[in-house]
């Protein structure tokens, strides 16, 4: 007897890291000198201790109960306010019950979001930034739909540029993934952006799904990146038709393990959002709920964790600037970097040879298209460890730029 699987399946290309482990397979850093990772995201800052306080007191009257996929009312009404003060939404501008959704993070939300809400028989394309989080792709293929990529280059300032799709893949689009900030240029969609997307979305009716995991961790305290539902708002779009946004505490609160998140937006998208992940089964425990709460309520350790951002990227445009220029990302924890002749694979193949620095090559971030590979030539770094190690790092790259140059 033979089994068939998901033929989707075996559309799914490997996942960057694991890539990077095939090219460092058997090369060896210098005797002595101390591995540092900067290939992967992963917050490395102290988490706040009233969290694991909070779950510590909470587990043992929770880890007896079912939790409801819908989430507390009391989490779903501390989202909906700290959406209402963070993004200028008006009073009552986001209604707990019927537009806010706790996640298991927004990992689990983008995957899903496309098999709940995409119609396989239409063969629909959902597109996607080019280079972008490998998950829409994902998404996408096993709900079986198309991925379309949208090239964020050069050409078009690192930016997503719609008007570069034509009508016929608009028409076929069933959902678009936009990242703000973005991941990996940290570069942040505005308002003239949002309003011609708009437009498309009246015109050809498709979802937009907002992926604004990195919307806390901004340079500048006086201008807080956009975010979708408000750029709804001050489009008269107050029922955020068709938009849904995704957020989490991993990157906000340094607690990547908590696996806990959200999504707001469009009700009736909500409600069938609802629908599906009943039955998927990932309703967030109790003890995390608890835990999630106090995070969303509390911002002075969210300000700290800008702070360190901001310190690192001081310290890497000191030390990388005048050797390989860069855009100065608005927002997040990466740098996305030109390598000196090119050559992304080899740049961080030989990097972690010499100095014992892992770099993530960016075409592992992207796919080549007709128009080219817009991660090629490029390297991401996260700069997520504490200060004095990034700051090591960088220096052994800048040593290894001029060295090589």
């Amino acid at each position: 007897m033979s089994h068939h699987s998901h033929p989707g399946l075996a559309r799914l290309q490997p996942y960057p890291f694991q890539r990077l482990r095939a090219l460092l397979e058997g090369v060896e850093p210098p005797a002595g000198v101390t591995p540092v990772p900067l290939s992967i995201g992963e917050p490395k800052h102290p988490a706040p201790d009233f969290i694991a306080e909070t779950l510590r007191q909470a587990i043992d009257s929770s880890i007896g109960r079912y939790p409801a996929t819908l989430g507390s009312a009391s989490l779903r009404e501390g989202i909906a306010e700290w959406l209402t003060r963070r993004f200028d939404l008006p009073s009552g501008g986001m209604d707990p019950i019927t537009q806010v959704l706790p996640a298991a993070g927004t990992r689990e939300a983008l995957f899903a979001v496309t098999q709940a809400l995409i119609d396989p028989a239409q063969r629909p394309g959902v597109i996607m930034p080019n280079p972008f989080y490998q998950i829409y792709e994902g998404a996408a293929l096993l709900a079986g739909a198309e991925p379309i990529y949208l090239n964020t280059d050069h050409a078009s300032n690192e930016l997503p540029d719609i008007d570069r799709i034509d009508a016929a893949t608009w028409r076929r689009c069933g959902l678009i993934y936009l990242c703000s900030p973005g991941n990996p240029s940290g570069r942040v969609l505005s308002q003239s952006f949002w309003a011609r997307l708009f437009e498309l979305q009246d015109t050809h009716g498709f979802i937009i799904a907002a992926d604004e995991c990195y919307s806390e961790l901004y340079r500048d305290e006086a201008a807080p990146p956009l975010g979708l539902l408000a750029a709804c708002q001050a489009a008269g779009r107050p029922d955020y038709s068709g938009c849904l946004v995704f957020h989490s505490l991993s990157k906000r609160s340094n607690v990547p393990g908590l696996r806990s998140g959200f999504i707001a937006g469009d009700a009736q998208l909500i409600r069938d959002f609802t629908a599906y992940r009943t039955y998927q089964g990932c309703a967030l425990p109790l003890h995390t709920q608890q835990a999630s709460l106090m995070a969303w309520q509390d911002e002075a350790h969210v300000r700290d964790n800008r702070a360190a951002y901001r310190a690192k990227f001081e310290i890497a445009s000191r030390l990388l600037q005048d050797v390989v220029p860069y855009r100065e990302p608005e927002a997040g924890f990466y740098l996305w970097l030109p390598v000196p002749r090119g050559n992304d694979e080899a740049f961080a193949r030989d990097l972690y040879a010499a100095t014992g620095v892992t770099v993530l090559p960016g075409r592992y971030l992207s796919r080549p298209t007709a128009a080219g590979d817009p991660g090629a030539g490029r390297v991401r770094l996260a700069l997520v460890a504490e200060t004095g190690i990034c700051e090591d790092a960088l220096g052994r790259i800048r040593q290894f730029i001029e060295q090589t140059d």
